[in-house]
């Protein structure tokens, strides 16, 4: 294939925040190539043929899972192979003109690679590492059908960009990728926060701050359990509920409800503690936003959050639905102030190291451009 010097940029759509900063951070990495965006979404709206045709296949494939409730229609509808392969012939009409240099993809639902065109994935899940999940069970995987398809995936990518070694590892356990073509290159915060606290500075002010939008998974019910156990020791101790809006009537906690990204930074400031005892998490961008603005962490033992909560040194780690567990680490803060900062200061201190989007863009580089001069 005839090379180009654009870069071909694709993306599900335009949400979550990370399909446009990463789409900014190559702009920013490769000045001397212009970039193009290929959003699936909006590719596959402009086909009804094909929009009907899925909507028929996933129902076909999924409906007693659909019936159940056990599958969202709206997630399962992007997880069969009919869609699997129109969204590749969809991209390589885009892509095979030899416009391109190289094509960089977002997320792991679809193989958008394009024969002799080197190839880059950026992930932050695979659909196996599901299965190390106390939360789920293998009924609720997907069909085995796209599941061999989504191998292809890793199989036909140069480089496997990922977010956390528990992903790395199952992109080489799992699905037999060969360790020199999946890089750990972590992840950014999405949300703009002042890495210097403006409230709360000596946290003695006992405020526990929690931000997740799926109540349930995100484990909102269980730091409940754990507020009330806390509260009985820490009658001023306070609860701030961001993103999801349960109903709740509990002394001393505040339900937010939704909040743009750029709202954020007030509820980290005020915040001494920040927990979100998640069942099941990809990755956790919150944590991130969390550590930047220097707060010490309790949440669960679970997906990538090992990697940014280091047991004692900037947080504590329960298991999964272990209410008790999370309101002795709160209290243990609570009771420390001087043990809650540094902890705040280790969690900034992680994030210098590793957790910056610029950070993140110069390891994209490398890789890339070592694939490229070969």
């Amino acid at each position: 294939m005839t090379q180009g010097n654009r870069i071909a940029f694709i993306r599900p759509k335009d949400w979550p925040l990370a399909n446009r900063i990463v789409e900014t951070v190559l702009r920013e990495q490769f000045p001397d190539h212009p970039l193009d965006v290929f959003d699936v979404l909006q590719l596959v709206k402009k086909r009804p043929d094909i929009l009907l045709v899925n909507l028929i296949t996933t129902v076909l494939l999924y409906g007693p899972d659909l019936i159940k409730r056990k599958k969202k229609i709206r997630v399962a509808f992007w997880r069969t192979p009919y869609i699997f392969n129109q969204v590749k012939k969809l991209i390589r009409k885009k892509t095979a003109n030899g416009q391109y240099r190289f094509s960089f993809q977002m997320q792991s639902l679809f193989d958008c690679s394009t024969p002799g065109l080197p190839h880059f994935l950026y992930t932050d899940h695979t659909h196996l590492e599901n299965l190390n999940y106390v939360a789920n069970q293998k009924a609720n995987l997907f069909a085995a059908s796209w599941i061999e398809l989504e191998k292809t995936i890793y199989q036909n990518t140069d480089v496997n960009f990922v977010r956390s070694s528990n992903v790395q590892r199952s992109m080489i356990q799992d699905y037999h990728c060969t360790p020199e073509r999946v890089k750990l290159v972590y992840a950014g915060s999405n949300a703009s926060v002042s890495s210097i606290k403006t409230a709360n500075t000596k946290y003695v002010d006992p405020h526990i701050l929690f931000i997740g939008f799926d109540w349930k998974r995100k484990g909102g019910t269980d730091l409940v359990e754990a507020f009330k156990l806390v509260l009985e020791k820490h009658p001023n101790a306070k609860l701030t509920i961001v993103g999801a809006k349960p109903d709740l009537e509990i002394p001393n906690c505040e339900v937010v409800g939704p909040v743009k990204p750029e709202e954020l930074d007030p509820y980290y400031q005020r915040a001494s503690i920040f927990c979100l005892p998640t069942h099941l998490e990809p990755f956790g961008i919150v944590f991130i936003e969390a550590m930047s603005a220097r707060l010490p962490i309790v949440a669960t033992r679970v997906g990538a959050i090992p990697d940014f909560v280091e047991e004692g040194k900037n947080g504590w780690l329960v298991e999964p639905g272990d209410a008790r567990g999370l309101a002795e680490g709160i209290m243990r803060l609570i009771e420390n102030p001087n043990l809650a900062r540094e902890f705040g200061e280790q969690s900034y201190q992680i994030i210098q190291e590793r957790y910056s989007w610029e950070a993140v863009g110069r390891r994209f580089k490398e890789h890339i451009q070592h694939v490229l001069g070969r």
